[in-house]
């Protein structure tokens, strides 16, 4: 079976990686006439670089002087990549105003997509984010989803419609083409900022910083985001926008897995997981979002979902989270690709995947107490109990959730939480014999 789904995974890339014949020609530097004096095209491309950087070079101040046409086009050349390079380095880092024509430009069939940002207080009057996302064109072909469908051996089961409906939607957010080179602005209240230029996958980053401000104070800690938008084209009118959860240095932090814990996944059976996930709505664990709303109320707790679950989910979890009424917060999922052997991953263990990104939670705030919330479907006790060891100050509770018929008093917990208070964990099988305040 190993053997037939790499096939299919290989025909899946042969379709999606196929090169796109090109169009036109192109000639190189040293083909370029001699005679040439204004800059080269990718100079003019932003803004007005490549003009001003040559009117700052005399360039155009005195044409009797001699000047050999090739030497002076050489010289605005350097000059205008060295500003543009500098340019690219000191923007996402600062908050250098943005000119007003600097824009994300995307094609029609192009789309963005941010993730939830996290922003933390590095001083008494300013907060550190890192906005990221992808920007990616949807991929329309219909021999595309076949091919998944196959590789996700649901070649044979036979769909309802309104599953379909669903798998064709879950599906096609795994099989997009990812856009490069696409550099990408935001807008946050009346400033706006360049947040970096997507790579190969399309994904993109940058840090930016916010002054403290009366209009961010609502947004600390309240659990609701603070909301931004991409800086389109004028004559673009769609919406693409993300939120900001800016959390104190000290306080309450919920680290939640999704899969068994708060939504029903089945995880132990694979063939229900493939369901689960592409052929039916997403649905919650009963009682977990009351549970999870009394400790945003009692605690002021932020919250934040980390799961093996690849990032291609984001918008139907997201989804998920707001129709049921669990706090929003930040993600933390698994980042996937098709390329290489990530595809055989997409259901593997977590157990090496979560520390890495609750680690950097933990270390990032070291005064923010944290309960962590799990299932014992898979490898939850045995890393929150790492964890909790590795952590003692910070980790304040762990709760499991049972789902495989395991009671705490059975072997594999004494075992994986020897030397840990009594106290510090509890297994339950619904959210009401949970006590949030230990006895």
């Amino acid at each position: 079976m190993q053997g037939s789904r790499a096939t299919i995974v290989r025909r899946l890339m042969h379709a999606r990686f196929r090169p796109r014949p090109i169009i036109g020609s192109c000639r190189c530097k040293a083909e370029r006439p001699l005679e040439q004096t204004g800059p080269p095209p990718h100079v003019g491309g932003y803004g007005s670089w490549g003009q001003s950087v040559r009117r700052s070079l005399g360039g155009d101040a005195d044409r009797t002087k001699p000047n050999p046409p090739a030497r002076r086009w050489d010289v605005c050349a350097w000059a205008a990549r060295g500003a543009f390079m500098l340019c690219a380095i000191v923007l996402p880092l600062s908050n250098t105003a943005i000119a007003r024509d600097a824009f994300t430009q995307l094609k029609p069939d192009e789309q963005i997509i941010f993730y939830p940002a996290l922003a933390h207080r590095v001083t008494p009057d300013s907060w550190r984010v890192e906005i990221q996302g992808r920007v990616f064109e949807p991929e329309p072909r219909r021999l595309m989803l076949a091919l998944l469908r196959e590789a996700l051996d649901l070649r044979d089961v036979e769909l309802s419609p309104a599953e379909q409906k669903i798998f064709d939607q879950r599906a096609r957010l795994f099989l997009v083409d990812h856009e490069r080179r696409k550099r990408v602005f935001i807008r946050l209240g009346a400033e706006e900022f360049s947040v970096g230029r997507s790579g190969a996958d399309g994904r993109f980053g940058g840090r930016i910083i916010l002054r403290d401000a009366a209009s961010l104070r609502p947004h600390t800690d309240s659990g609701s985001g603070l909301p931004f938008k991409a800086v389109l084209a004028p004559d673009d009118p769609r919406i693409f926008g993300g939120d900001i959860f800016l959390l104190e240095n000290e306080g309450v932090c919920v680290i939640s897995d999704l899969d068994d814990t708060i939504k029903i996944t089945e995880v132990r059976d694979r063939r229900a997981t493939l369901r689960n996930t592409f052929l039916r709505e997403f649905q919650p664990v009963p009682g977990m979002a009351e549970f999870y709303q009394t400790l945003a109320r009692s605690n002021g707790a932020s919250f934040h979902y980390v799961s093996a679950s690849p990032w291609q989910l984001y918008p139907p979890l997201d989804e998920f989270i707001v129709a049921h009424s669990f706090p929003r917060g930040t993600f933390h999922l698994k980042e996937f690709r098709w390329r290489g052997r990530s595809f055989f991953s997409l259901f593997s263990d977590p157990e090496k995947y979560k520390p890495t990104v609750i680690e950097p939670l933990l270390k990032r705030f070291p005064h923010r107490r944290f309960i962590l919330i799990g299932d014992s479907g898979e490898r939850d006790p045995e890393i929150y109990a790492t964890l909790a060891r590795k952590y003692p100050r910070q980790i304040e509770r762990i709760f499991i959730r049972d789902v495989s018929d395991e009671p705490a008093g059975v072997k594999r917990y004494q075992n994986t939480f020897a030397g840990l208070p009594r106290l510090l964990w509890q297994v339950f099988r619904e959210p009401g014999e949970i006590k949030v305040a230990p006895e």
